[in-house]
């Protein structure tokens, strides 16, 4: 399996660290975001990365290189202006696709924290997408989406937080367009469709968004090494 890692947001909230950075190249405890995920993945056995990337993209570039150093292959999708979620899926399709492959990847947002990866598995027969979905964090508790055993709705009387990690089948981006466009509402009509299922991750995540979250990020991290 191959997998994509976003990182091509300007992160607003995060400066002015991100006014020098790429926001998934923020420092954590001294390792940028998205070495953590690489380490992850490469540990798995996925190597084959795609990186899109568009503000201060050549600095993950230069920092990453081919990959590796961290023992995995990283491609590059390069946007000159981001093109949200959907539309940078799209754009990279041909390199998450190379040698005409029609195998669904992995898709993980570069400004998030995890402890561990989920249990990695096949789609199931006929789904488009797997999602992963978090508890609600204090700055999102309308949460997104409702599980039901394991498939996903837009509407449900409990709603959780997308974690930003799921897996895509190729088909999933068939009747898009080129260019800017979210994930969200082709994940509305899929879900219409019964064709997105999902768990509930119960590692840690987080939302590196802010200056905040990263300082709270970091204590919970030196508080778990230190016991």
């Amino acid at each position: 399996m191959r997998a994509m890692i976003l990182a091509a947001g300007r992160g607003e909230r995060l400066r002015p660290l991100t006014d020098t950075l790429p926001k998934p190249m923020v420092p954590v405890l001294g390792k940028p975001l998205i070495v953590y995920h690489i380490e992850k993945l490469a540990a798995l056995g996925i190597v084959d990365i795609v990186i899109n990337h568009a503000w201060l993209g050549h600095k993950l570039v230069e920092a990453l290189g081919d990959g590796s150093h961290l023992g995995v292959r990283i491609q590059y999708s390069a946007e000159e202006h981001a093109l949200e979620t959907g539309g940078g899926i799209k754009q990279a399709l041909p390199l998450l696709c190379e040698g005409g492959s029609n195998e669904p990847f992995l898709v993980i947002n570069g400004d998030v924290f995890i402890d561990a990866l989920p249990p990695i598995t096949p789609l199931a027969k006929d789904m488009l997408a797997h999602l992963w979905l978090v508890p609600n964090p204090q700055q999102h508790p309308q949460g997104d989406f409702a599980l039901s055993g394991n498939q996903v709705h837009e509407h449900g009387d409990t709603k959780y937080t997308f974690s930003g990690m799921g897996i895509y089948h190729p088909a999933f981006f068939n009747d898009s367009s080129a260019g800017a466009f979210a994930l969200a509402p082709l994940l509305k009509a899929c879900m219409a469709e019964g064709r997105v299922t999902g768990a509930l991750f119960d590692g840690l995540w987080c939302d590196v968004g802010t200056i905040p979250r990263l300082q709270a990020l970091e204590l919970t991290l030196q508080t778990n090494m230190s016991i």
